[in-house]
């Protein structure tokens, strides 16, 4: 079975501590052929008055695709080693000012451009988390 993650608000705890270690030994038990960042907390905290940078409990979705981060680097890692799609929401990475700061092999699109990225590797599922 393959799936494609997509990765919305909250933690880095899945892809962090269990799903990336997986990927990385070869022990998911599913092959991932795509994975989509899009939305963050960092607008809310904003909303709410704070400029602080977020904890890691609070970290945006898209940051993670971000040059220099040790997550984002090590999927980039994984990506490249498989050909697996790494994808950030282009709105969200172009609000953020992050569009060209992205880690090697990550792109940026929406909708249409990740079903176009997996048609030739087409997932049987997708997974929020």
């Amino acid at each position: 079975m393959s799936l494609t993650y997509f990765r919305a608000r909250g933690t880095r705890f899945p892809a962090n501590w269990m799903i990336l270690p997986q990927l990385e030994e070869h022990a998911h038990g599913v092959d991932v052929v795509g994975m989509f960042f899009f939305e963050d907390n960092r607008s809310g905290l904003k909303n709410r008055g704070c400029n602080a940078t977020p904890s890691i409990f609070e970290t945006a979705s898209n940051y993670v695709l971000v040059q220099g981060d040790p997550l984002g680097e090590r999927l980039a890692l994984v990506a490249r080693r498989t050909n697996r799609l790494l994808m950030g929401c282009d709105q969200c990475c172009y609000e953020r000012e992050i569009h060209n700061k992205l880690v090697a092999g990550a792109t940026i699109g929406c909708f249409p451009n990740l079903y176009a990225g997996l048609s030739q590797n087409r997932p049987d599922q997708f997974i929020t988390l």
